[in-house]
């Protein structure tokens, strides 16, 4: 793909996502997530490989559903309150279906079957793009949304963190252990959704500092599957080494940055009553811990049966772009001692 073209979807990517940010009436907001869609198939389908071409159709087609409920879903709310503001669905039946249809935006459980099947026929950096950036605008629609159902967003959250969990435990292709890793920290996110939005944002953030991390790891090994990641060493042994805690951070364990989001998710839902809500989501978290123990294991202490003979990677000049990498690695690792002044920022 051309430069300049690819310049241009990238402009309309970012420009769908602002026009929904910027919008309080439903039809700007379904405008935005329009242009939103069309920006990235472009993008998804560019090389031209039928496993490719397959995952935008089915990307397409989820997307245009999930859009079309969304605009149902204000007509109805249009026709019962008489406004088009989306800070105004108060009615319980269209509420819930744009609540549904956000949810299938996001690949959020029960609908969630599309994610890992479309991430798996991606190249890793579009796949990165999918996993993040496409996820702001639903999420900016949801935060300016008043719930009428609290109980709804608590069950889709909860189920969204097993079925994260359980999904992974029998995968070996990487980009579908990723996408229920997607899955299951949505599923954290949607738990204090309602409660704490300040609280929401800043676990989304460092969702897309630790993804990107990863995505970023495995660009750069050209890993595919577990098989490949014990080959890593010979390619980038200090990016090797690093990778374990980077996934132990995405699986939420102290002392790394990724514990501080869920700690105070569990927090948060302790002061709202919901205890056993916040030590189920708690023990849900052990499902995902196991995979990410899993990939951690296959990288840093397995290591290839074959001989090599040739140059080890390693010794040869690297021309990869390492520097992003490196700060995100650094801040998905080290952002836990500020948690003090992070809390006192997110909840004054």
């Amino acid at each position: 793909m051309s430069p300049h073209i690819l310049m241009i979807f990238l402009f309309c990517l970012g420009l769908g996502t602002m026009v929904t940010f910027s919008s309080s009436n439903w039809l700007l907001a379904w405008m935005g997530l329009e242009i939103n869609t069309l920006a990235i198939i472009p993008l998804m389908a560019q090389h031209h490989h039928p496993r490719a071409v397959e995952a935008t159709t089915k990307y397409f087609l989820i997307q245009a559903a999930a859009a079309a409920t969304l605009l149902f879903a204000g007509m109805i709310n249009a026709w019962t309150t008489g406004q088009w503001d989306i800070s105004s669905m108060m009615h319980p039946i269209p509420s819930t279906i744009m609540i549904m249809a956000l949810t299938l935006k996001l690949g959020l459980a029960p609908a969630h079957a599309w994610l890992p099947d479309i991430l798996q026929g991606l190249d890793l950096n579009i796949g990165l793009i999918l996993a993040t950036w496409q996820k702001l605008a639903p999420f900016s629609i949801l935060l300016q949304m008043q719930h009428s159902s609290s109980l709804l967003l608590i069950l889709l959250g909860l189920l969204s963190t097993f079925v994260g969990g359980w999904g992974g435990l029998n995968q070996t292709q990487l980009r579908k252990i990723l996408a229920y890793s997607s899955i299951a920290h949505l599923g954290w996110m949607l738990l204090v959704l309602q409660f704490s939005p300040n609280l929401t944002l800043f676990t989304l953030m460092l969702y897309f500092i630790m993804t990107f991390s990863i995505f970023s790891m495995f660009s750069l090994n050209n890993s595919m599957n577990i098989n490949s990641l014990t080959t890593s060493w010979t390619k980038a042994p200090i990016f090797s080494a690093l990778a374990p805690m980077i996934l132990l951070s995405l699986g939420g364990l102290p002392p790394l940055s990724g514990f501080l989001p869920k700690w105070m998710i569990i927090q948060e839902l302790s002061h709202q009553g919901m205890a056993l809500i916040a030590t189920i989501a708690a023990l849900s978290a052990l499902l995902s811990l196991y995979f990410y123990l899993r990939l951690s294991y296959a990288m840093a202490l397995t290591f290839s049966p074959n001989s090599i003979t040739g140059t080890p990677n390693w010794r040869l000049s690297n021309t990869n772009m390492n520097m992003p990498l490196a700060i995100s690695s650094s801040a998905t690792i080290l952002l836990l001692p500020l948690a003090p002044a992070m809390s006192s920022i997110i909840m004054p």
